[in-house]
């Protein structure tokens, strides 16, 4: 039962409760007053009726906003009430219109929310009946007959509905009564009503009073004073067909234009019977500016242009009058409806709130409210928003004419930085006008985008003994962000380089890039230095990214040829050799080593022998590139017995760099020579077996050797012909191996290539090497001198095997044919020449070097006694990029 009651009580109210909530749920109130309500008058509890806590009004900044009434409604933040807060008449905010209401737009903001509520104006009776004038003047002959009629103006009340019902009444006479009627358009039309014949002769003026009362509580009225001067003439009065003329004309009508022709008639006779039309008195001067009446024709023309949106009705009051001396007159009205013509386009209002917009707001972001409105009716008033297309904005209705712009895509301020959108407000006329409206929207910059770099890597090269602080090189990023977001600024990635840090050689400029070798380098020290620099911007958080820079020290001949000591017989830095006299031509007597730490041309020897002045020719010669000197031609008994020989060592260097070595060569018998030699081996056990020993392990070496270099070359062969094309390129033109390193490539060639790449025939063992052409970063500021790549030598093993081998080396082949102490020429020999089983790198071509090693040494270099001729130990080895430095069995 408790239930059914609060069921039964409460239903209504929670109707209401509910019907109240929708409307808030809508974004949408509707409050009610009367009109001239007391500054302070309660409207509604506006925030608790939006849902809107006390405590949130000031923080979201609620406000409350309207197109032109602002200052008549208030909102207390303190309690969320919505009072009055000045006079509002209704008449002036509204005029004669049944609606009247004031629209409100309360905004709060985060989030931004927007609220529309309509207060409604309710009339009340405060405006009395008003005439036009303080008295009417009529004129009417006495010969009129009763039931005359006269028309009166009414009295017009400012006030709509039942205020503004009149009722009329005339104050008591024994002449006239006064008659209301009401129009089509429920306007009332006054006549004044003649009961009982008029006397001139007996009163020739009468005072009337028109009193009209409205339909409000309590009741206001009106007066006019009627004054009617009675003529003494005419007897019959002009007379119309009609009392009220309806008449439909289009605003805009150009002036001219006709809009009725009246058509009096008179009973009279002549004079009496001419009518001439005009206006009546109680025409108003604004109405007269707007129409002209043709007196003789009773023509009524448009003399201005009409607007429907200014006045949409006009009531033209019309006399026609004879032309007796004592004029008759009829009378008759003109009411002249305008029809409304889409000749307004709408109007756009356009409030920013949130500009500029960054690139990473989120969707539905509310960017503009847009207002719209058309002064036409109807369709033609009716207003509809469109943006333009393709753009990451749409535009979303929110409440009749009001609309919001929003974001719909998401944003990029490096493809699109800022959008000149274009908003088209078109009505439903026919033909429909239109408006448009600019609106710039511009897109903030966020920190989306690292520094890039051109390319991830950058290859340098500077000479060795640069000085100290010289700029290398520069490093650019470019950042698509803009302002502090596109800052950049570098900085070096720290490392160890051997026992040292990376920052002890090189320094980054922070803001324009520019890389400085901070101390001289030296090629025999460093050949590569590999780094990476850093760079950063200013955003928040700052994005980076690196590149990697390889810098190659590049060789200069700075090292002069050094004379390696000789190992036995030196005298003060001196080789002291034993000759026989007998010996023949070409007998190799002795060999000058020499050594150069540089690398390429600066470390190719050669060896000269200077010419002796005042001496006979010496019979003596040196090997151009290896050392040897040996005998030019047979000796006899008349050459001289000591021969003091001077080696000039001379490297390939630009300018070239010299050493000297100096070698006595005595001439002794045969015998001297065997005893000499007989105690050099002295302390050696079986020198015979021995000898036999070294020849049976030189002939095993060979054989060896021989397989170990037909099975090397044939798996040579196949790996290069099986590798990837970078790697391998073969042709049926100029097939060229290719063996890609840090530096640059190394390339081999041999005769008739196409056969080992096709397996047609077996190669030949000539080998040429051409040193790299390396092409110039064109962002170094070095230029490195690059070498001849057409240079080459070529040496024979001399192994007692028929067939002639002839190898050709770049600092990538090194032999010793004939004696243990055999010196190649090398491109490189920053070392010693490798004892037998020793391996080292090619010097110049790098640590990283991918190419395949093939070193030759002798066979063993310190075995006593003298050497075999045409025998050759060689030692083999091949090795790949990354394996280290040991000997393979």
């Amino acid at each position: 039962m408790l239930y059914s009651r609060r069921g039964s009580l409460g239903s209504p109210l929670l109707l209401l409760w509910l019907l109240a909530y929708w409307k808030a749920a809508s974004g949408q109130l509707h409050y009610s007053i009367p009109e001239e309500a007391k500054h302070g008058t309660f409207v509604g509890r506006i925030a608790q009726d939006l849902g809107l806590e006390l405590a949130e009004l000031v923080p979201r900044l609620f406000r409350v906003a309207s197109k032109t009434h602002r200052d008549l409604l208030e909102v207390n933040l303190q309690n969320g009430i919505l009072f009055v807060n000045s006079r509002i008449d209704r008449e002036k905010l509204c005029g004669r219109s049944a609606e009247c209401s004031i629209h409100l737009e309360v905004i709060v903001d985060r989030p931004l929310q927007v609220f529309h509520v309509d207060v409604e104006v309710k009339d009340i009776n405060d405006n009395p009946p008003r005439f036009s004038r303080q008295e009417q003047r009529l004129f009417i002959l006495e010969s009129r007959m009763p039931d005359s009629r006269f028309p009166v103006e009414g009295a017009s009340d400012l006030d709509i509905g039942a205020n503004a019902q009149l009722r009329y009444r005339l104050n008591p006479n024994e002449y006239f009564d006064l008659d209301v009627k009401t129009n089509e358009e429920e306007t009332n039309f006054l006549e004044l009503v003649l009961r009982k014949s008029l006397d001139r002769e007996e009163t020739q003026e009468h005072r009337l009073l028109v009193i009209a009362t409205d339909g409000g509580k309590p009741e206001l009225t009106g007066t006019v004073q009627l004054l009617i001067n009675v003529l003494d003439a005419n007897d019959n009065a002009p007379e119309f067909d009609k009392s009220i003329y309806n008449v439909r004309l289009l605003e805009n009508a150009p002036s001219g234009t006709l809009v009725i022709k009246l058509n009096a008639s008179d009973a009279d006779e002549g004079i009496n019977k001419e009518i001439v039309y005009f206006f009546s008195n109680l025409v108003l001067d604004d109405v007269k500016s707007k129409f002209i009446i043709n007196s003789n024709t009773g023509e009524i023309k448009v003399k201005e242009e009409l607007d429907y949106e200014d006045c949409n009705s006009y009531e033209i009051n019309i006399d026609a009058m004879d032309k007796s001396a004592f004029p008759l007159t009829g009378h008759c009205k003109v009411v002249v409806k305008l029809l409304d013509v889409n000749d307004n386009t709408p109007e756009m209002a356009i409030t920013s709130l949130f500009l500029p917009v960054k690139e990473d707001a989120p969707l539905s972001t509310v960017i503009a409210l847009i207002t719209v409105s058309d002064r036409d009716s109807g369709a033609n008033g009716q207003v509809t928003c469109s943006l333009m297309p393709h753009v990451p904005f749409k535009l979303v209705s929110t409440y009749k004419n009001y609309y919001s712009l929003v974001l719909n895509s998401a944003l990029d301020r490096e493809s699109v930085s800022a959008y000149e959108l274009v908003v088209t407000a078109r009505d439903g006329g026919s033909p429909s006008l239109w408006a448009t409206a600019s609106v710039s929207v511009e897109v903030a910059d966020v920190n989306d985008n690292a520094p890039a770099f051109a390319q991830p890597e950058y290859t340098v090269f500077v000479k060795e003994n640069n000085p100290p602080g010289c700029h290398i090189f520069t490093v650019s990023a470019r950042d698509a962000d803009a302002q502090e977001n596109a800052l950049v600024s570098y900085s070096l990635v720290e490392r160890r380089v051997g026992d040292r840090a990376l920052s002890s050689y090189v320094s980054v400029h922070a803001e324009s890039g520019k890389v400085y070798a901070l101390q001289s380098l030296d090629h025999e020290e460093l050949e590569l230095l590999q780094f990476q620099v850093s760079a950063h911007d200013a955003g928040v958080p700052p994005l980076g990214s690196n590149v990697t820079l390889q810098v190659f020290v590049l060789d200069e001949n700075d090292n002069a040829p050094a004379v390696l000591a000789p190992r036995v017989g030196g005298i003060g830095g001196a080789v002291s050799e034993l000759v026989p006299r007998s010996v023949g031509a070409g007998h190799v007597v002795a060999k000058v080593r020499a050594v150069d730490p540089d690398s390429g041309y600066n470390a190719w020897l050669s060896y000269e022998l200077q010419p002796q002045s005042g001496s006979a020719r010496i019979p003596f010669r040196v090997g151009l590139y290896t050392g040897e000197i040996s005998t030019a031609r047979p000796l006899d008994e008349t050459e001289a017995p000591r021969h003091h020989l001077l080696v000039l060592v001379k490297d390939h260097g630009e300018p070239a760099l010299t050493a000297t070595a100096t070698v006595l060569v005595s001439l002794v018998e045969s015998g001297q020579a065997q005893k000499a030699s007989s105690r050099a081996s002295e302390g050696a056990v079986g020198p015979e077996v021995a000898l036999v020993d070294v020849n049976v392990y030189l002939i095993i070496a060979i054989c060896a050797v021989s397989s170990l270099l037909v099975l090397t070359l044939l798996l040579y062969i196949a790996l290069r012909c099986s590798a990837p094309p970078t790697e391998v390129v073969c042709t049926r033109d100029r097939p060229t191996l290719v063996c890609s390193s840090a530096v640059g490539s190394w390339s081999y060639s041999q005769q008739r290539r196409q056969r080992v790449c096709s397996g047609e025939d077996p190669p030949k063992t000539d080998l040429m090497a051409f040193s790299p052409s390396l092409p110039q970063d064109p962002t170094s500021t070095e230029t490195p001198r690059q070498p001849n790549p057409d240079w080459r030598y070529s040496a024979s093993l001399r192994a007692g095997m028929h067939s002639s081998v002839h190898l050709e080396e770049a600092g990538i082949l090194r032999a010793g044919p004939g004696a243990p102490d055999q010196q190649w020429p090398t491109v490189s020999s920053a070392t010693p020449e490798p004892e037998a089983g020793e391996v080292s790198p090619p010097v110049g071509a790098g640590v990283n070097s991918n190419s395949w090693t093939f070193k030759y040494g002798p066979g063993n270099p310190k075995q006593s006694g003298p050497e075999p001729k045409k025998q050759t130990q060689v030692s083999f080895l091949l090795r790949r990029k990354g394996e280290a430095s040991q000997p393979r069995q």
